[in-house]
């Protein structure tokens, strides 16, 4: 079993992750989110070109299992298990979500958003994350949120997102598990 930060095609991301790691943690606290009692089940990366993700996925083929590759929103996304988990805060992540570069640039290549898992009727969602952060946090300067339904070719639960971020980094809420959409699919 081999540990994702010593694979050579993973140490740039291996060397981002102090930086995502206090950025996500004062987007929690400006957003008075209290990130301790919540379930996050997967991390996902970001970059602006093929070759890095192809690179990215050479690597994580060295240190896990890929579980999916879908189509959404026009473009590949890998979900890989990976042997040993990404730590952040107090969570520990073995899925990694690989996007391909899609028409979004990023300010950053490298870790982008962790995804938290809320279970309970979908059509709730948005309401049930919201009551979790401050309504002067979200008003903040800076801060934006975004609703989405990205949805993969075979897909059958509804999974809404609502997403917000600073820009630099960004945190989703989902009613589930990743591991729930991919079974899913099948």
């Amino acid at each position: 079993m081999a540990n994702w930060q010593t694979i050579a095609e993973l140490n740039d991301i291996s060397a981002d992750l102090p930086r995502f790691t206090q950025a996500l943690t004062e987007l929690a606290a400006r957003l008075d989110l209290e990130i301790a009692q919540l379930d996050a089940d997967h991390i996902s990366l970001r970059c602006h070109q093929n070759t890095t993700a192809e690179r990215w996925r050479a690597g994580l083929e060295k240190c896990g299992t890929l579980l999916s590759e879908n189509i959404i929103n026009d473009r590949p996304i890998c979900l890989f298990k990976l042997d040993e988990p990404v730590c952040v805060a107090h969570w520990k992540f073995s899925v990694v979500e690989l996007p391909w570069p899609g028409e979004k640039r990023y300010p950053h290549e490298g870790w982008e958003h962790v995804e938290i898992v809320l279970p309970g009727a979908p059509e709730t969602l948005n309401a049930r994350a919201l009551d979790l952060m401050s309504d002067a946090g979200l008003r903040q300067t800076g801060i934006s949120v975004k609703t989405s339904s990205p949805k993969g070719e075979r897909e059958r639960l509804p999974n809404p997102t609502l997403a917000v971020t600073d820009g630099k980094v960004t945190i989703k809420f989902h009613p589930w598990s990743i591991e729930a959409i991919v079974a899913s699919e099948s």
